[in-house]
């Protein structure tokens, strides 16, 4: 008898497995980032399933370059995740476009009280002034520069934003470097990320805006008059000279002379994150600096990859519980502050001694409250992005600047009146 009840019993059992399988919640999770990073969410996702056994997190990787591609495919596919990474100036197309839903009810409250200004404005959609997004870091650029160098040629080192170079300092000093032994290029721009990723419009614009041009007009939504003015004209042309001097890395040479043996690129503007690997090669050799103020005013750029809650999520409250759990969690942190991760939560920077006073990166975290613009916060953004970086590539490549840009502004206008203002941002002048 015992014999013939035992399978049964193995089929009960199973159906029973089966059944506990069936029931966890199953939360999809769509991210980009390197293997490290990709390590440190699927540590977090372990420790969170271990404390919520009824929960399992599933990754969905995309490579940061073809991220964006990515997601389209899963809106055409009608598979949206339950969490997403988003590129901070893309929130307002996800938001304007229905993929999103607001998430401050679904965050911890301690999680959204921590938030810095900067964090809040780049997860918060204008329209309606709801946080989309939340995230542990933000983001900025510096420049990087050679100790050694900078001394054989007498330059000033800034300490403060307040003391950042002028563009007559900063020109002044390319022309220098580019005189002295040992320096093949005086400054590396990181051209050889391409125009596939958003490194042209958020490192490059700011030194434009500094200058005093912007990519499009923030009250009418307009790029004509605005991309295109003679300011704009201006600084793209001072940056194509310098190109045009040799001062700058050629994409060519891929994405790092700074530190890279033989040090032949005496200068760097590079993002927050450039710093570890930088820092550990060269140790006391590096110098970091304020972007210069090539204009009336210091222009810095924010904004980095956060993460949202889908509107077609059906655990909407799971998945604002992991995103609290990763945000808080003490080894994510940990590994963030291994790679020199900017604070976007202020319990964050509390513990990131790089970006308190004296740190080897304060001035980055000065510039986030002093010289900070985001990029455009509007649904058109993937069109303002991709014209201004084909229109600085054109430029780069020895283009007529004045052609470039007004190509680049005219596809923005038409991308705007295809989809008849984006409303209600038609309304909002």
């Amino acid at each position: 008898m015992g014999k013939r009840l035992l399978p049964v019993l193995l089929v009960t059992a199973a159906s029973l497995a089966a059944t506990t399988a069936e029931a966890k919640t199953v939360i999809h999770m769509m991210h980009q980032g390197d293997p490290g990073w990709v390590k440190a969410y699927a540590e977090v996702a372990k420790r969170f399933e271990e404390a919520n056994p009824d929960v399992d997190i599933e990754f969905i990787y995309a490579p940061h370059d073809a991220y964006n591609e990515k997601f389209s495919a899963a809106v055409m596919s009608k598979q949206l995740p339950d969490i997403m990474e988003i590129d901070a100036p893309f929130l307002a197309n996800y938001a304007w476009s229905g993929y999103l839903r607001p998430i401050k009810s679904l965050i911890d409250k301690d999680v959204i009280d921590d938030m810095t200004s900067s964090n809040v404005s780049q997860g918060t959609y204008p329209v309606d002034k709801e946080l989309y997004a939340v995230g542990l870091t933000d983001s900025s650029v510096v420049l990087y520069g050679n100790k050694k160098y900078l001394e054989a040629i007498g330059a000033r080192i800034p300490k403060s934003v307040d003391d950042a170079w002028t563009k007559e300092e900063f020109e002044g000093y390319l022309e220098k470097l580019s005189r002295l032994g040992g320096v093949k290029w005086p400054i590396d721009t990181f051209r050889g990320y391409g125009i596939k990723t958003e490194w042209i419009t958020y490192a490059y614009g700011p030194l434009l805006e500094s200058a005093g041009c912007d990519l499009i007009d923030r009250k009418t939504w307009k790029a004509t008059g605005t991309l295109d003015s003679d300011a704009c004209v201006a600084a793209l042309t001072m940056m194509q000279t310098w190109v045009k001097n040799g001062w700058v890395v050629p994409g060519s040479s891929g994405t790092n002379q700074f530190y890279t043996e033989g040090r032949p690129a005496a200068l760097a503007l590079g993002g927050h994150w450039f710093y570890a690997e930088a820092a550990a090669a060269m140790k006391d050799e590096i110098v970091v600096m304020p972007l210069p103020k090539l204009g009336d005013k210091g222009v810095s750029p924010n904004g980095t990859w956060i993460w949202g809650i889908t509107k077609t999520s059906e655990h909407p409250d799971v998945a604002g519980k992991f995103l609290s759990f990763l945000l808080k969690d003490k080894d994510y942190r940990e590994y963030a502050k291994h790679e020199s991760a900017f604070p976007g939560l202020k319990s964050f920077a509390q513990s990131s001694p790089l970006y308190a006073p004296g740190g080897a990166m304060a001035v980055a975290f000065e510039q986030a409250s002093k010289t900070a613009v985001a990029r455009p916060p509007h649904p058109a953004y993937p069109a303002i992005t991709s014209a201004f970086m084909q229109a600085v590539d054109k430029a780069f490549n020895g283009g007529d600047v004045k052609q470039a840009l007004s190509e680049a502004a005219q596809k923005i206008d038409e991308d705007i009146e295809d989809n008849d203002g984006y409303p209600p941002f038609d309304s909002l002048q």
